[in-house]
C-alpha cells in the first residue's frame, strides 16, 4: 500500500471512495467544492495495486479568541472503500497524515467523528481543551489532538470550519 498526496488523476477515484463511504453525495460534493475553492491543506490517498482505496482530507479551521499563530486543522472527511475496511488502511492514512501535518508545522487537529475510533490516535474530547464546535454535535464526537505538546494549553473558543462545510 502507498500513502501519497492526491494528484489530478485521482479526483474521480476520490469522489467514488467518498460517495461509497457516506450516505449520499454531500461529503463528496464538499470535497470537490473545497478543492475548487483552494481550501485543501492536505489531501492524501491510499493506493493499493494501483487503485485508490482510501482518502483523508484536512482544511484550516479557526478558533475564535485563540492566538492567531495557533495553526489548527480540521480532519474531514476520511473514507475507505467498504471492501477494504478493517484492513488497516484507515489507520495507515491517519498515521501518515498526522506525521505530515506535524512536518508542515501545524499545532493541532480537530475532528467530528466516531468517539471510539479517533481516540486510538490520541484524540480527546475537544471540551477538555475548552474548544466547542460551531455545529450542534454531541460533545463526545468533537475531538482534538495536539500535534505539538501543550499547543492547546490555555486555548478556549469556538472552532469554525471553512464556510463550505456550512453549505453541506
Amino acid at each position: 500500500m502507498i500513502i501519497r498526496e492526491e494528484q489530478s488523476g485521482d479526483l474521480a477515484a476520490i469522489h467514488r471512495v467518498i460517495l461509497e463511504a457516506f450516505d449520499g453525495p454531500a461529503e463528496a460534493d464538499l470535497v470537490e467544492k473545497l478543492r475548487a475553492n483552494g481550501k485543501l491543506r492536505l489531501s492524501l490517498v491510499a493506493e493499493l495495486d494501483g487503485q485508490v482505496v482510501g482518502h483523508i482530507l484536512f482544511t484550516v479551521v479557526a478558533i475564535e479568541d485563540a492566538d492567531p499563530c495557533l495553526r489548527t486543522l480540521g480532519l474531514a472527511p476520511m473514507a475507505v472503500l467498504s471492501e477494504f475496511q478493517r484492513q488497516g488502511i484507515g489507520s495507515a492514512l491517519m498515521h501518515s497524515s498526522l506525521e505530515r501535518c506535524r512536518e508542515m508545522g501545524h499545532d493541532a487537529i480537530v475532528v467530528v467523528g466516531h468517539s471510539e475510533y479517533y481516540p486510538k490516535f490520541g484524540f480527546l474530547p475537544a471540551s477538555r481543551y475548552g474548544l466547542r464546535c460551531e455545529y450542534d454535535v454531541p460533545e463526545d464526537v468533537f475531538m482534538a489532538l495536539e500535534l505539538r505538546s501543550g499547543a492547546l494549553q490555555g486555548t478556549r473558543g469556538l472552532v469554525r470550519y471553512q464556510p463550505e462545510f456550512s453549505e453541506m
